[in-house]
């Protein structure tokens, strides 16, 4: 039996992301995400300013009265919402945790899409793939992908976003529309680590509509000067003693997280993977709305 203060907290992102889904997003989804392409609908007679290229020609000489074929936008998309949940995510200094922004994040994706009539389903990973929970409609369902996404318990403090990718390939042959929610941290060498992830992200793009949405905190840009500071990171467990008195530090660490996160930028375009940037001390709906807003310029 769930707990009364989980259930709580689930129905307080349900009010909120309903809210935002129902004033804000809902209308801009459908928009932005088409579905995959024309189907047949029926056969009708011919009416005056139908398209002449839509006449069914055997219909017509079988009857003697001229007939069209009509067809209807194939409206139902799969929406794959990827979660990473590893170590680095349960960070933040400001506001919320990652985590929490992701299971909102999440939260008003999935309500987007039972909105429109479209299936969703979840994929939690760290340096494994944790969880998969295959795509379907309803706000039961919705409410489970929020549950799993707040309340999971990973197994792995990794990240392989990498290795995410390539399970919903195989598992996915289909064109889906898929939400990588991650810091993008992941603690291989740096090198190999933009490499495979560089590959993954451009070969599942070119499968799957791809949207990487990338949480971020102010402190992995910008360091306080506190003094002496021990450092763990929270995937591997290694430890540094930093000075962050130092100016020449903290600008070594600016320039380092500056090239970082531009980096980034250059691997999802030439992924041709779009991007969202999250910050823990903003709103995530401005970014969303910038987000939608731009698209649904690019895709008239």
């Amino acid at each position: 039996m769930i707990p009364k203060e989980i259930l709580d907290r689930i129905r307080r992102i349900e009010i909120t992301t309903s809210r935002l889904v129902t004033d804000t997003f809902a209308g801009q989804y459908h928009s932005v995400f088409k579905g995959r392409g024309m189907e047949f609908d029926e056969v009708r007679e011919y009416q005056p300013g139908d398209d002449i290229r839509s006449i069914d020609w055997n219909v017509t000489a079988r009857t003697g009265v001229a007939h069209v074929k009509k067809f209807v936008e194939e409206r139902e998309l799969t929406v794959m919402i990827m979660v990473d949940v590893s170590a680095s995510c349960r960070f933040a200094t400001v506001r919320d945790l990652k985590s929490k922004l992701a299971a909102e994040i999440a939260a008003v994706i999935a309500f987007s899409a039972i909105r429109n009539n479209d299936k969703t389903g979840l994929l939690i990973f760290t340096d494994t793939v944790e969880k998969f929970i295959p795509p379907r409609k309803g706000r039961a369902h919705v409410l489970r992908i929020i549950r799993e996404v707040l309340f999971y318990q990973p197994r792995g403090k990794g990240t392989d976003i990498s290795g995410a990718m390539d399970f919903i390939c195989k598992v996915y042959p289909r064109r889906t529309v898929c939400f990588v929610l991650s810091d993008f941290l992941e603690n291989t060498r740096q090198k190999d680590a933009e490499k495979l992830l560089s590959r993954s992200l451009t070969v599942a793009s070119r499968r799957h509509d791809m949207i990487a949405i990338s949480l971020n905190d102010p402190l992995e840009v910008e360091l306080p000067d506190c003094g002496m500071v021990l450092f763990e990171d929270a995937e591997n467990g290694r430890r540094v003693m930093v000075d962050t008195s130092a100016p020449q530090v903290r600008e070594h660490y600016r320039l380092k997280a500056v090239r970082r996160l531009e980096a980034r930028r250059k691997l999802f375009s030439a992924a041709g993977v779009d991007h969202i940037h999250i910050s823990t001390d903003k709103p995530y709906t401005d970014s969303l709305i910038r987000f939608f807003s731009a698209r649904r310029k690019r895709v008239r």
